[in-house]
């Protein structure tokens, strides 16, 4: 990104300067013309059949101000739009009468009913000049793609625009850019840029609005690459991206987590002379804050404040949610007091934000004071502010606090949405109250509220935690009963199969080509509203329920049945089902497991590195876990293959003191060091009783201040201790108590009683009963009756030792 950032695209943009400038010439001295001509205009149209003939008179005489007023006066006077379409398509067609408030004129006109009367009968126009052989303006589909839109009528919107070939009108930037809106919104961006890609076999040229919207479909659906392509292809052909097309990029790279590239794409736009707005200053806020750069959030907005930027209530929103986020409820809350103290006054949304970081720390008194706080200023709470609430007190196991908030949304006019009921199905879940859960799962599909793919998981969730997972695999094919369910099993089989997103990008490029528009406008959104698709996460709920129950076989079905439709299986799902057929001893189709797991493209995550050392330890299998562990470093990144060579020779040679003091110097300095291969690694020597190199590892951990975790401590200790070296079992001992940990009784009854029992060590089972005692250790119940029954006799033979010392 940085390479792009400087390349020469960046650097060509030159600093714009604007200049305000009206759209059409100012009413002079031949206004009086102008309004003969109008009516003139208004009289052939309303009378004269055809209209063109006398029309095409007139047309030396017209300018696009005329047109405008012909449109406004039959508006004003409520003639029949029906007649008006027919003379703006005849003004489209010279361009020096075209114009957008014609353009929006004649939508209003056509949409004064509200209904889609007025544009079902525009086709018997459009039929009428095609039987009198007469050119039609590509104008007069794009003006009924918008009316259609606008009634929220998609589907009519995409067949207006195929059926312009039906007609032999060749589409224009106009309609273009009206269809390509319509698509983005509709979330069918592989239709939109298969109309790309169309406009440029055309030699459309396109303007600024064209790539605007383009870049924002590709942003919102994660395709953040292709919109920098796409802004490059722009720059390249010398159009000058605007505000709204810089805040989309830095809006995308934001939340693709590359909040620095945002950052720096915003200095090239100031320094190209292209003024940020309020929305550009904060996305870039916002992205910074959902990274948990707080800080450098605070830094920003003062230096866009310094810059003349107008904080407004937008941007304390984004601040104080990222200090919500962050845990800072203290600063949010401060922050906030400010908001009020500089006089402006919190909206619904900040409310929620409030509202929101007091439940996550368990603070619903003072979230449910902001409530009433917030009603009594007159704010109206929405829905989702309701939901915050309803988590909260879900979260703390509230559940009737949680139902009656529910019903109390409806006095508001506000009711619940899939959201609500998913937060209520996951709250009974977690208080295992499944069978509540899923009365509430029932209901909402009564009310006609259509559960989510987050809804189904979390039921699903909770099924498999109660054991119930012959429901839980029923709802996995719930989620598709009646949803085309073998749609993607039709489209990938045949000669001109559907594998990918580039080969159904092929077939939509074809069937645009074909002039099938609203068949691969069908298709796409099939392909979206075919169900609530089971995800990657439901299956891996779904594997670990079955692998925890000890069935594994139905696992690896479930896993082939992911792969059937079209998922990849995660690092999650591998890691499951490799730590279950270990469990088994079927390492065999474990390490197949791991093949496949690379054949396919997915990275082993280190849990499938963690899964194999501990079960190979547990198996005495000292090499097979040192080669995962040599794979894993291999593996990852900034790991140097001749820093690495020495390592695996000291591992080979059996020197594992020098091997992991060698590999430490290097892993500790990297961001993603991770002690518990090291962990696994100590408790592995234990488990194989090599006393002396757990020892000798611990000791190393130690000196590199990396945490030695409590089980680590606990199997070197019952080590040291089967081995008779007592004095280390309490060092190691002791260093739990500095770090905290409270030992099983177990284990210290274990230690204490072979302390007392060995003469020469008694004195030190007395200091650390003492130790444990100042550290929280209650020895009273912590103690068995066996070990306490040892004291009194200890304390006597201490007696008589010392009086013999007399």
């Amino acid at each position: 990104m940085q390479k792009f950032l400087h390349s020469q695209i960046f650097r060509t943009i030159k600093p714009q300067h604007f200049t305000a400038k009206s759209n059409f010439s100012s009413f002079s001295d031949n206004a009086l013309d102008n309004c003969n001509v109008s009516n003139e205009v208004l009289a052939i149209i309303n009378s004269a059949r055809p209209i063109e003939p006398a029309l095409a008179e007139l047309s030396p005489l017209l300018n696009r101000e005329i047109v405008i007023s012909v449109l406004q006066s039959q508006a004003q006077l409520k003639k029949d739009p029906v007649i008006c379409f027919r003379f703006f398509i005849w003004a489209s067609e010279t361009e020096r009468f075209r114009s957008r408030v014609s353009n929006k004129l004649m939508v209003d006109m056509l949409l004064g009913s509200g209904k889609v009367k007025s544009l079902d009968l525009c086709w018997s126009v459009l039929d009428e000049l095609r039987n009198e052989k007469m050119s039609i303006s590509a104008d007069a589909f794009a003006v009924l793609i918008l009316g259609y839109w606008r009634l929220e009528n998609a589907e009519k919107a995409v067949e207006t625009f195929g059926r312009m070939n039906d007609y032999e009108c060749k589409p224009n930037l106009f309609a273009c850019n009206a269809i390509l809106n319509v698509l983005v919104k509709k979330d069918v961006i592989l239709l939109a840029l298969a109309v790309y890609n169309m406009m440029l076999k055309s030699n459309i040229i396109m303007g600024c609005d064209t790539f605007n919207v383009l870049i924002d479909g590709l942003c919102k659906n994660g395709m953040t690459q292709a919109a920098l392509n796409l802004f490059e292809e722009m720059t390249s052909r010398g159009i000058f991206p605007n505000s709204i097309t810089y805040t989309v990029i830095i809006s995308g790279l934001c939340k693709a987590k590359r909040t620095r590239d945002a950052y720096n794409l915003f200095n090239v736009m100031m320094n190209s002379g292209c003024k940020p707005d309020s929305a550009t200053y904060n996305t870039l806020i916002d992205g910074f804050c959902k990274q948990g750069l707080i800080d450098e959030a605070c830094i920003l907005l003062k230096s866009f404040h310094s810059d003349g930027y107008d904080v407004g209530i937008g941007g304390f929103s984004c601040l104080i949610d990222g200090l919500v986020k962050a845990n800072r409820i203290g600063e949010a809350e401060e922050l906030f007091q400010k908001v009020v103290d500089v006089g402006l006054e919190p909206d619904v949304v900040l409310y929620t934000i409030m509202m929101s970081g007091f439940s996550l720390v368990g603070r619903m008194k003072d979230a449910m004071n902001m409530f009433r706080d917030m009603l009594g200023k007159g704010v109206i709470p929405d829905t989702q502010c309701y939901n915050v609430l309803i988590k909260g007190f879900c979260d703390l196991g509230l559940l009737d606090d949680a139902q009656s908030l529910k019903l109390e949304m409806s006095q508001h006019n506000q009711f619940p949405n899939t959201c609500t009921y998913t937060i209520l199905i996951c709250g009974f879940c977690r208080n295992g109250l499944v069978a509540e859960a899923q009365q509430i799962f029932n209901d909402m599909e009564k009310l006609g509220c259509s559960p989510s793919v987050v809804t189904f998981n979390a039921l699903i969730d909770g099924l498999c935690k109660a054991n119930k997972l012959e429901e839980a695999r029923l709802m996995l094919y719930k989620m598709e009963v009646g949803k085309s369910p073998s749609l993607f099993l039709r489209l990938s089989q045949g000669a001109d199969r559907i594998l990918d997103t580039a080969s159904l990008q092929k077939k939509v490029e074809n069937m645009l080509d074909s002039g099938s528009i609203l068949k691969a406008y069908q298709l796409l959104k099939k392909l979206a509203d075919s169900g609530v698709v089971p995800d990657v996460q439901t299956y891996n709920t779904l594997i670990h329920g079955m692998c925890k129950a000890g069935h594994i076989n139905i696992a690896l079905k479930l896993l082939e049945e992911l792969q059937l439709k079209g998922h990849s299986p995660d690092s999650v799902t591998y890691a499951t089902l490799i730590d279950a057929l270990q469990r088994v001893e079927r390492d065999g189709d474990a390490y197949k497991l791991f093949e496949q797991m690379n054949t396919n493209g997915c990275k082993p995550s280190s849990s499938v590195y963690k899964t194999f050392m501990s079960w190979s330890f547990r198996k005495r299998k000292i090499s097979v876990a040192i080669s995962f562990w040599l794979k894993y470093l291999n593996d990852r990144d900034g790991m140097e293959d001749e820093a690495l060579k020495p390592i695996e020779e000291c591992f080979v040679n059996g020197d594992f003191e020098e091997a992991v003091r060698s590999l430490l110097e290097i892993d500790i300095k990297l961001a993603d060091f991770d002690s518990a291969l090291y962990n696994i690694w100590l408790t592995g020597l234990c488990q194989a009783k090599r006393a002396e190199v757990a020892l000798k590892t611990f000791c190393i951990l130690e000196e590199f201040n990396v945490t030695v975790s409590a089980p680590a401590c606990v199997q070197l200790i019952r080590t040291l201790c089967f081995k008779g070296e007592l004095n280390k079992a309490v060092d190691v001992f002791l260093y739990t108590m500095r770090k905290g940990y409270i030992l099983s009784p177990r284990l210290s009854n274990s230690l204490v009683e072979a302390l007392l029992k060995s003469k020469d060590k008694v004195i030190f089972a007395l200091e650390l009963l003492d130790r444990m005692k100042s550290t929280g250790y209650d020895l009273n119940s912590h103690l068995y009756q066996r070990t306490k029954s040892l004291l009194p006799h200890i304390y006597s033979l201490l007696k008589v030792d010392n009086a013999a010392s007399r």
